[in-house]
């Protein structure tokens, strides 16, 4: 039985690992901390039993300690993290606040309970990253593997390049049993929606524009964050402490592509449930118009990475990992979801960036 801290658990990553953890493994404990930020919901894991909510900030250090000593903790999985590029270029110093200094206050809570009080207990600490570290790939350079120079090239990727080199050093100097993932794109259920795919999603289903920067043609790799999940499951449990881990979906496309799978899903589901035109009056779907009318393209964002690709190679073959959906398998899930839990998804857009 392990303890786990979770941060940014109500978060969408965040809450669907609480989801998935307690499911797989319903002895463990699970506390989650997070501050509820415009991207962070209580009704994320309302349903999920004997999950205890703490609202709070990782910057708050006594917090943290005191969380740790109290309840025993011995694994922190610590997703919180502001992560929305366009946010970064607008307000960099949300991101420097949360990503640097609140990863290095739970590195300091944690150094503390289990290495200068604890005497070395058994522990964890688990930083979940991103594959936008390494930079930007031309469209025939290899993949991004674990040994990539760190290139970050927005203010949201340097601030976790620069998470992920304390929780590299927080190993090597003083020994704490650390992991860590660098993920690609992530998308599923509770995703907020100022990401491309729940943002086109719902921009179809209202008959509003699609926005698509510069020409369209920036390559991702997709992960469907259930997948994700099993991935850092696989680190928890078979990875070795100091060592990092790429996650990736095996799924790169081009966000035209992928737009195009938005589209072509959502015309598909209208044509074969005709009460979803009584619910949503206004996408172009209701009326018999394809959904790709709504695409506009717009003047491309600052600094706008062009291709990132992931070679899983090391955690397939050291911890076992292998993501088990392709895009279309995972999309459709996806869009079936968002229109089975509207409630969820109007409730968070009512609220706008005003904090729960």
């Amino acid at each position: 039985m392990a303890d786990l801290l979770v941060t940014g658990g109500a978060g969408f990553i965040g809450g669907n690992f609480v989801h998935y953890w307690r499911e797989k493994y319903p002895d463990d404990a699970i506390t989650v901390l997070d501050k509820l930020t415009y991207a962070g919901n209580r009704e994320t894991i309302e349903g999920v039993a004997d999950v205890d909510l703490v609202v709070g900030d990782i910057c708050d250090t006594a917090l943290v300690t005191g969380l740790l000593e109290d309840r025993g903790i011995d694994t922190i999985v610590h997703f919180a993290a502001e992560s929305h590029v366009d946010r970064s270029i607008s307000a960099p110093d949300e991101f420097i606040e949360t990503n640097v200094i609140g990863t290095h206050s739970l590195l300091k809570a944690a150094r503390d309970v289990w290495l200068e009080k604890g005497s070395g207990q058994p522990h964890r600490f688990h930083h979940v990253s991103t594959d936008e570290v390494y930079g930007s790939l031309g469209p025939n350079d290899p993949a991004f593997s674990e040994t990539t120079q760190y290139q970050p090239n927005s203010p949201y990727s340097a601030s976790k390049a620069g998470s992920d080199h304390l929780v590299r050093a927080y190993h090597h100097t003083f020994g704490l049993e650390v992991t860590t993932s660098n993920c690609s794109n992530n998308y599923g259920p509770y995703q907020y929606p100022e990401k491309l795919i729940p943002l086109f999603l719902l921009n179809a289903l209202s008959g509003k524009p699609l926005p698509i920067y510069g020409d369209g043609m920036n390559v991702r790799d997709w992960l469907h964050v259930e997948d994700h999940c099993r991935g850092i499951e696989a680190v928890l449990k078979n990875g070795k402490p100091g060592e990092t881990y790429n996650i990736g979906g095996g799924q790169e496309l081009p966000n035209l592509i992928v737009i195009e799978e938005i589209c072509r899903g959502v015309d598909a589901i209208f044509a074969a449930d005709p009460s979803l035109a009584q619910r949503y009056p206004d996408a172009p779907a209701a009326k018999g118009q394809p959904s790709d009318t709504l695409k506009t393209f717009v003047t491309d964002r600052k600094g706008h990475d062009r291709r990132y690709a992931i070679d899983e190679t090391k955690a397939r073959e050291e911890i076992g990992y292998v993501p088990s959906r392709d895009f279309p398998t995972g999309f459709a899930d996806t869009l079936r979801w968002y229109l089975d839990n509207e409630d969820w998804w109007r409730a968070v857009l009512a609220c706008g960036l005003v904090a729960k």
